[in-house]
This record gives structure tokens, C-alpha cells and sequence, in this order.
């Protein structure tokens, strides 16, 4: 007590001005918004992953050095430019030519040169669907180069009237996304000038690589256009690429006459060569190679090498090219063969290398294949021509169905046994999780496209695809290509007729709506995703499919809770588990309990919230939900941490972050972060805990979760005031204040505007010596003290009265003070927070003193004093009362003296606040 004892007797500093010297580096430079840093760090990372998301560059490449070197002329020229324009180089060549190979060797090969790379397929050639339109071909570039997700999800309907004006928003779009970022991009198979004019990035010394059939042309003033034409390889090409074939066969190479045969045949194209090489050994050489080739006649080049491998080939090989034809133009691996052919996978993969050592189909990377142009147009006519129609649909719908179950094998071993999924699924080989993700990872592209032709396949195999594939996109964050099922669901049900009464022709739709509501609020449009949401729960309940209905409750009451409507959360949230009573309903019900228990967490009400994540994480065990079990652990977590129970809610978190690794979700895995920092700032480690967030903000911009980010910026802040550098932690609390009112989010604004109203007060006092100056701080707090009643966080309002009271008592308005501390007290009663009521009860004694009522403040303190320990009591607070009980007995703290508890640091600081001590729930 000796400390507050002498300070009494000093005399009050006068008040000092303080020079704050700053050096250039300090002064604040204009910052980006926080969903800006999101987007940006995102760009980044999706840019650097880019190369790898290219064909692979490996094998033989011979013949094109010149091409090569033109390319990499035209990069070096622009450079040494002084204006800044990309560079397009059209690469025409008949079918065949390797124009598309030479195009990515050469983006491999200059990528050091460039920040990022894609391959576009405007699907010149045609494959029955039409060149790929100009907004298709925008929204993917904009995907792979890194654009923001909102702008990838939220689509505007392509049969809109002024669809005109929303391409023009597009590319507006594009061009500021990528305007100085060099990128390489490859236009495969282009036919149209206008279409390749709309996808050049004008505004950076990008490289665009166009492929076309005949020189296009394009008329481009701001661009540097360059015609390159891919002829047949020559003699000395060709003798060298066959050489290289037949040394890989254990054969010597043909001769210079054989080889000009075989170029003749062959038209000198690289992949009708390719494809004859490939059958040196079968045909036991060179010379009886061209005699086998002679006799398919004179037709096209490419079909008639075609026509020799296929004939080469068993039935079975045979039948499974024929029906790859199926598979569109993505991808694939031994799961859509085994499908295709109703095999396993074992044969299915060895009958795809035979394929592919026939040179009927290409190695894409790894074990993922995808035949030419070329090729998968023959293999169509094959399969028009030789399979009973029969046959063919149910090749088609096997894959579909069989996608469907491996595909929601996989999210049901993230998710759990989900009602959707219960019981019907098993493991089907996969070794572990880690195992099934990066299947879903590889396949998910071959999926998408598979579902774009879905005509007389049965729709609960293809809702059943499309959920899991949702699912899956929700979990990866890929917001893209949910964008693109939900247009392909809505083109889906727009074409399905009337049939009857008890067909619901909206399920896919529903069932894709709802997942993106739930996108929504990932990105942090929580208004979107109210109105999304809503609309679904609506659509369920009008379908009479309450098990829907009460998933998609959940999901409202969730993000009704990250707006900080928690009374209506809680409302919407009981409505879903009342509906999930029945027992074949208990893994939603796991799901929506553990939503509701962190609610209730929020409003004070910790022993209901802790029973309800303990059962909700014993449901998620039993239907083997990692990802349930994760997101109960760190709710369970974040409510000990309240309770200051460290031990407990470090132990629960450490337990989500494993099963978030276990699940790979960099989502979780931020968030768990983000809580053991805050554990630390709670043990009193501020610098660790600053460390610690400041990377965990970083990795939630990556995931692009701008609510994670902002409650990470809002603990960071506290973390910087208790290192002692009160002007950063205000200014990432004000980022942490604007990303709530962005988002909407009352109940962080509250708690933002809260402690910036604390911290400004506490330091504007600690330059003027007094609480004068406290106009801002005292604005700040009451319209956090309105927000908090608003969303109904006692909890909240009662600490905002008291910080209220500080004020009002430094300023000498003591009746407004003791009204503001009797309110407090009320508050923090009903909630049953005894660490609270003491620091009312123990402030409203120094007003008491102050005001003459000595006998009075002195029972408060000895009441205070003699009251029994309890967990979570603040230890300051003893240290307190004992010493301002000794000054008012000694009349240092008596009537006409100044309010002595703020000048001798008796007020609550920022962790008086963060444990909310009720009885212990279990």
C-alpha cells in the first residue's frame, strides 16, 4: 500500500505537454482497407501458385528453337521499352502443329520474367458447347490470377438484358486487377479477334500467347501484335523426335529416308509424328510401320495415326478411350476410368498409361490425363459409332453416381455422418484424411465438367455430386467455382420440365443457394448472406423438408450471431434444434448446438453454453466429424478463456488447431491461432501475444476471412496497448472498428469502439494530467453502451457503463457517475459476474468518499474486503479496496478532495474486464 500512500500526499502534476518526435518513417502512411490487404495477400499467393497449375514442360521437345527464341526477343524488346504494353504474339498452325505446346513451354520457360500464368481454352475447335464465351473466359482469368472471391461467387445471370453493360463492368474489372502485374497468358484455340482483344491485360508488359488455327486479325494500337506461324517440323525436326521415340522403345533410330517418310505421312505435324512413334516397336519398325499407316488411306494425318494406335489397341483399351469421350475436356485420373469402364482402379490406371504410351492421350502432371483435341473428337465418332446408345448412358451415369459417393466420402470424413450423407458412404480405399482431400483436390475440376452434361442421368446422383462438390468448395474456399455450380444448377433447373406434384424441381437449386449464403458470410458480406439464407430456409419449409429447413436455421443463426443479432440468432438457432429432436437428425443437431452454445457465450451465459458444447463435441465423436469436433473445441475454448479458466480453454484449443491440420482448413487453423495468442495476452505475455496475432492476421487475409481478421486486429490491439505503444494499438483498433462497420458486424463494433474509447481516454488523460479532455472517448463509449443493450450483451453495456462513470467522475459529475455504477452493478448481478459487481461496488465507495458519505464508502470497502474468494476474482482489485479503505480512514480521500482513484491508478484497466466471473459451470 506504501505506493498509493505517497502518492496521495504528492501534489497533483501539473499537466505537461508532451513532444512526440516522429521520424520520417513514422509518420502514417496512407493505408489500405483490411479487406484490401485481405485481396492482396490472396493475389499474391495465387499468383506464385500459378506456374505450377500449368500443363507440364517435360519430354522430348525438338524442332522449335527459332520459335523460341523469337518469343523470348519479343519479351526482352518490350522490356527495354519505354511505354508500358503487353505483348501478343499469335501462333497459327494447322491441328496438330504443337502450337499450344510451344505456347506453355515457353511461359515455363519465361516465367521468371513474369508474376503469374494461365491457360485459357476458348474452345475454338468446338466441342459441341461453342467457343467459350468472352465472360466465362474473364471470370476464369480473374480466378487464376488472384482477383477477389466476392467478385467470383456473385455472378450476374448470364441471360440478363444488359448483360452488355455487365461484361463492360468485367472488364473494367480485369484490366485494374491486373494493370502492372506481367502475367503470361495463353489463349488456346482462339477464332475470334474480338474475343482475344477482350481478354489482352492493357495496362501491364504481360505476354499473350494466342493460339489459332489462321493468322488472326487483330488491330491493337496499344499492344505490341506479333504473327508467328508454326509450320510442319523439318526433316532434321522430325529425324530427331523419331530417333527419341525409338531410343525410349529400345530401337534404333530410322534413317533419314525413313524418317522423311514418315514425316510425308505425318504432314511433318508434331503430334501425328508423336503418335507414329509411339507404334515403332508394335509394328516392328520404321518400315513396316509405313506400310501399316499406307493402308488406312488417303485421309487426314492426325486421324489416320489415330486410326492405326486404335486398332492397335485391345477392346478393352479401345472401349475406355471410346468413352472418355464422356469426360469432356478436363482432367482425369484412374477413378474416372474405373467408372467408365466398371472396373478398379489398379486396371483402370495401367489401361490409361497403355493409352497414353500409345500417344492417344496426354500426361497432364502426375497421374492426370486429358486426350487432344484431336483425339477426343475421334474417340467421340468411335463412340457414336460402335456403342449401343444403351451402353453409353450408362457408362455416363456410373461415373456421375460413382464421383458422387467417392466425393462425399470425402467430405463426410471431414464433416461427420451428416443426415445428408449418414450411412451410405464407405471409406473406398482411401488411407487417410489427408489422402481423400487431395483426391477431391486433383479431381474437382474433372467434376465440374462432368456435371455440365448431366441429360438423362438420374438427379439424385447428380444432387448428390453437386452437394458434395459445394461442400467441398465451401471447405477449400473455392468461391469460383461455387459461383460456376450455382449457375449450372440454376441453367439445370430452368431446363427441366413440369413433371409432377411430389418432383421438387428446385433442390438443386436449394441445396446450392444455401452453400452460398454460407460464402457469403465467409467473405464477410453478412447482409448477402442474411438475405440468401433466409430466402433458403423459406424455400425449404415450402417444400415441406424440415431437416433442410432446420440445416439452413443453423446457418442463418450463425450469421445473424457474426452481425451480433444475438436474440434473433438464438431465436432462429432453438426454432433449427427443436426441428432436429429426432433422433436420425442428431449429427445437424451437433452442429447447430455448438452455433447456439457460442451465442450464448456472447450474452453472458456461460453455463448453458458450456453444457451445450460439451454435448455438441460428444455428437461430433460420434459420427466422426473432424471438422465439427474442431469448431466445438475452439467455441469450447474461447468460453474458458472467459471463464479465465487458462489451462482448460489452451488445452480445447490446441485440440481444434490438430483436428483444423487433420482437416486441412486454413480457416480454423487462423482462428485457432488467433485464440492461443489471446491466451497469452490472458498470462500476461503481451509482446508473445502481439508476435503471435500479428502472423495470424496474415494468415487470414490469405483465406480471405475478413471477420477473422478484424477480431484478430481487435486482440492485437489490446496486445499492443500492454506493451505500452498505445498509439499503434489504437490504430489497429480503429482497423478492427472499420472492418465491423463494414461488415456490419454490431457486436465487434461494440467491443471495437469500447476499447478505443478506453485507450484514447487513457491516453489523451495521461498527456493533460486529467480526464478533461474526454469528449471523443465518452462518444465512443456510449454508443457502444447503446450497441451492446441493442443486441442484448449485458455484459458489454455494464463494463460501458463504468468506463462511463470514469469519465463522469473526472470530470466531477458525480450523481451521473454513481447512476452510471448502480446500473453497472444491476448488469453485472443478472448475469451473475461477481468480478464485475466488486469493481462497481468498489468504485461507487470512491465517489461515496469523495462526496462526504465516509461512514457509507467505508462499509462498501470492509464488505468488499471480507467477502469470501471466488474464481476468477481480479487479485488488483483487493490490493485496492485494502488501500483506499486506509486513505479514506486517514481523510486523504475525504469530502471537497478530488476523486482520488483515477490520479492513484485504481480504475479498471483493459483486463479487469476480460473474465466474467460466474459460478463455475461444469
Amino acid at each position: 500500500m506504501r505506493p498509493f500512500l505517497e502518492a496521495a500526499g504528492q501534489e497533483r502534476p501539473a499537466a505537461q505537454t508532451v513532444a512526440v518526435k516522429r521520424t520520417t518513417a513514422e509518420v502514417p502512411r496512407q493505408r489500405r482497407t483490411g479487406s484490401d490487404r485481405s485481396a492482396a495477400a490472396r493475389t499474391r499467393a495465387v499468383l506464385e501458385g500459378s506456374f505450377a497449375q500449368l500443363p507440364q514442360a517435360e519430354g522430348f521437345f525438338t524442332g522449335r528453337t527459332g520459335e523460341m527464341t523469337q518469343i523470348a526477343q519479343a519479351v526482352h524488346q518490350a522490356r527495354a521499352a519505354v511505354t508500358v504494353q503487353p505483348t501478343v504474339i499469335v501462333l497459327h498452325g494447322p491441328p496438330g502443329s504443337g502450337r499450344t505446346t510451344l505456347a506453355v513451354r515457353a511461359a515455363q520457360q519465361l516465367k521468371d520474367q513474369f508474376r503469374g500464368a494461365c491457360v485459357v481454352d476458348l474452345r475454338g475447335a468446338g466441342d459441341g458447347r461453342g467457343p467459350l464465351p468472352v465472360r466465362d473466359a474473364l471470370l476464369h482469368l480473374l480466378n487464376r490470377l488472384g482477383a477477389p472471391r466476392d467478385q467470383l461467387l456473385f455472378r450476374e445471370r448470364q441471360d440478363r438484358q444488359d448483360q452488355g453493360q455487365h461484361l463492360r463492368r468485367l472488364s473494367e474489372q480485369y484490366q485494374q486487377h491486373l494493370a502492372g502485374v506481367p502475367v503470361v497468358i495463353v489463349l488456346d484455340d482462339a477464332t475470334d479477334p474480338e474475343q482475344v482483344r477482350a481478354l489482352v491485360p492493357e495496362r501491364s508488359e504481360s505476354l499473350v500467347l494466342v493460339t489459332a488455327r489462321e493468322p488472326l486479325a487483330l488491330e491493337m494500337p496499344d499492344a505490341r501484335v506479333r504473327h508467328l506461324e508454326i509450320a510442319p517440323l523439318s526433316s532434321a525436326g522430325a529425324q530427331g523426335l523419331l530417333g527419341h521415340l525409338a531410343q525410349a522403345a529400345g530401337l534404333p533410330a530410322p534413317d533419314a529416308a525413313q524418317a522423311e517418310r514418315l514425316r510425308e505421312l505425318c504432314a511433318g505435324l508434331p503430334l501425328a509424328l508423336r503418335i507414329a512413334g509411339s507404334a515403332l516397336a508394335d509394328h516392328h519398325g520404321p518400315t513396316q510401320l509405313v506400310d501399316d499407316i499406307e493402308v488406312f488411306g488417303p485421309r487426314d494425318p492426325v486421324d489416320r495415326v489415330l486410326a492405326l494406335r486404335y486398332h492397335d489397341q485391345p477392346e478393352p483399351n479401345r472401349r475406355l478411350l471410346r468413352r472418355l469421350a464422356l469426360a469432356g475436356r478436363a482432367s482425369f485420373g484412374a477413378a474416372a476410368a474405373s467408372a467408365l469402364m466398371a472396373t478398379d482402379d489398379q486396371e483402370a490406371a495401367r489401361r490409361l498409361g497403355e493409352l497414353a504410351a500409345a500417344g492417344l492421350l496426354d500426361n497432364v502432371r502426375g497421374s492426370r490425363y486429358r486426350p487432344h483435341d484431336l483425339a477426343r473428337a475421334f474417340a467421340a465418332e468411335r463412340l457414336l459409332d460402335e456403342e449401343d446408345p444403351v451402353e453409353r448412358a450408362a457408362a455416363h451415369e456410373r461415373l456421375i453416381r460413382s464421383y458422387a459417393d467417392l466425393a462425399n466420402t470425402v467430405v463426410r470424413l471431414v464433416e461427420g455422418k451428416t443426415s445428408t450423407r449418414a450411412g451410405r458412404f464407405g471409406q473406398h480405399g482411401f488411407a487417410s484424411l489427408e489422402t481423400a482431400l487431395r483426391w477431391l483436390d486433383e479431381e474437382s475440376s474433372f467434376i465440374t465438367a462432368a456435371l455440365r452434361e448431366t441429360e438423362g442421368v438420374d438427379r439424385a446422383a447428380v444432387q448428390a455430386l453437386l452437394g458434395a462438390l459445394c461442400d467441398y468448395c465451401l471447405l477449400r474456399g473455392d468461391l469460383y467455382r461455387l459461383g460456376e455450380i450455382s449457375e449450372m444448377a440454376q441453367a439445370q433447373h430452368a431446363r427441366q420440365p413440369k413433371s409432377g406434384h411430389d418432383e421438387d424441381r428446385s433442390v438443386l437449386v436449394r441445396s446450392v443457394q444455401w452453400r452460398t449464403g454460407i460464402a457469403a458470410r465467409q467473405l464477410g458480406d453478412l447482409d448477402k448472406s442474411k438475405s440468401t439464407l433466409s430466402t433458403v430456409v423459406d424455400l425449404y419449409f415450402e417444400a415441406q423438408h424440415p431437416a433442410g429447413a432446420a440445416r439452413a436455421l443453423d446457418s442463418l443463426g450463425i450469421t445473424l450471431h457474426h452481425q451480433g443479432n444475438l436474440r434473433e440468432a438464438e431465436v432462429k438457432l432453438r426454432e433449427g434444434l427443436a426441428i432436429q429432436a429426432d433422433p436420425e437428425l442428431e449429427e445437424d443437431r451437433a452442429w447447430t448446438m455448438h452455433a447456439l452454445g457460442a451465442v450464448l457465450r456472447d450474452m453472458g451465459q456461460l453455463d448453458s453454453a458450456v453444457k451445450l458444447l460439451h454435448e455438441s463435441l460428444a455428437l461430433h465423436r460420434a459420427n466422426e466429424s473432424v471438422q465439427g469436433e474442431a469448431w466445438a473445441h475452439l467455441q469450447l475454448g474461447q468460453t474458458y478463456l472467459l471463464l479465465g479458466r487458462l489451462d482448460q480453454g489452451e488445452a480445447e484449443l490446441r485440440a481444434a488447431g490438430q483436428a483444423y491440420a487433420l482437416a486441412r482448413d486454413p480457416r480454423g487453423t487462423a482462428w485457432t491461432m488467433t485464440q492461443l495468442a489471446r491466451a497469452r495476452l490472458l498470462r500476461g505475455e503481451p509482446r508473445e501475444s502481439a508476435r503471435d496475432l500479428d502472423e495470424a492476421v496474415q494468415r487470414h487475409r490469405a483465406s480471405e476471412d475478413a471477420r477473422g481478421e478484424a477480431w484478430t486486429l481487435y486482440h492485437l490491439g489490446q496486445a499492443l496497448e500492454e506493451c505500452g505503444d498505445t498509439d499503434a494499438a489504437l490504430r489497429t483498433l480503429e482497423r478492427s472498428r472499420t472492418m465491423f462497420s463494414r461488415m456490419r458486424d454490431v457486436y465487434g463494433l461494440a467491443c471495437a469502439r469500447h476499447h478505443s474509447a478506453r485507450v484514447t481516454r487513457d491516453q489523451r488523460a495521461a498527456r493533460t494530467g486529467n480526464l478533461r479532455n474526454s469528449g471523443f472517448a465518452r462518444q465512443l463509449l456510449q454508443d457502444a453502451r447503446q450497441d451492446f443493450r441493442r443486441i442484448g450483451v449485458e455484459h458489454g453495456e455494464a463494463w460501458s457503463c463504468v468506463e462511463l462513470a470514469v469519465i463522469d467522475a473526472g470530470n466531477e459529475r458525480m450523481v451521473e457517475a454513481l447512476t452510471l455504477l448502480d446500473e453497472a452493478y444491476q448488469l453485472f448481478g443478472g448475469l451473475g459476474d461477481r468480478r464485475g459487481q466488486d469493481w462497481a461496488a468498489f468504485l461507487r465507495a470512491t465517489l461515496l468518499a469523495s462526496g462526504g458519505e465516509v461512514e457509507q464508502a467505508l462499509a462498501v470497502l470492509r464488505d468488499l474486503a471480507g467477502r469470501a474468494g471466488y474464481p476468477g476474482r481480479d487479485p488488483d482489485l483487493d490490493e485496492y479496496v485494502a488501500a483506499y479503505a486506509l486513505l479514506v480512514e486517514r481523510g486523504s480521500a475525504a469530502a471537497g478532495t478530488p476523486w482520488e482513484a483515477w490520479r492513484l491508478g485504481m480504475t479498471p484497466g483493459r483486463a479487469a474486464r476480460v473474465i466474467l466471473a460466474q459460478d463455475s459451470p461444469a
